[in-house]
């Protein structure tokens, strides 16, 4: 069996909140990469249900985090057809996304 190992890095400021999000992956060639948001979903098999981890650092624009999100949701539509075949649950997640980044374009063309 081949093992892959992912490593994630966050420092703190004096109140616990994330100023530096770092990572490295054995898949992903040498060196650390870093990031200012991230979100890990883990299926948890003896609860039955998803444990998660939500971090972005402090410096992190508004406006990013929420494409950040918007893209998570678009990735988890890719998910679903992958994972489930499901193509109508992913139309319709997608269908939400276009949406959503339709509603960022045009607050990001009224300046707010």
């Amino acid at each position: 069996m081949v093992k892959s190992e992912i490593r994630f890095s966050i420092a703190l400021d004096e109140n616990k909140v994330p100023e530096a999000i770092s990572w490295s992956a054995t898949d992903a060639g040498p060196g650390i990469h870093f990031a200012k948001a991230m979100n890990i979903a883990l299926w948890d098999r003896e609860q039955a249900g998803t444990m998660k981890i939500d971090l972005w650092t402090k410096d992190m624009p508004v406006e990013d985090m929420k494409r950040f999100c918007v893209d998570n949701m678009g990735s988890m539509a890719e998910n679903i057809v992958t994972a489930t075949g499901d193509k109508q649950m992913a139309e319709m997640m997608k269908d939400l996304c276009k949406r959503l980044s339709e509603y960022l374009n045009e607050q990001e063309g009224q300046g707010q």
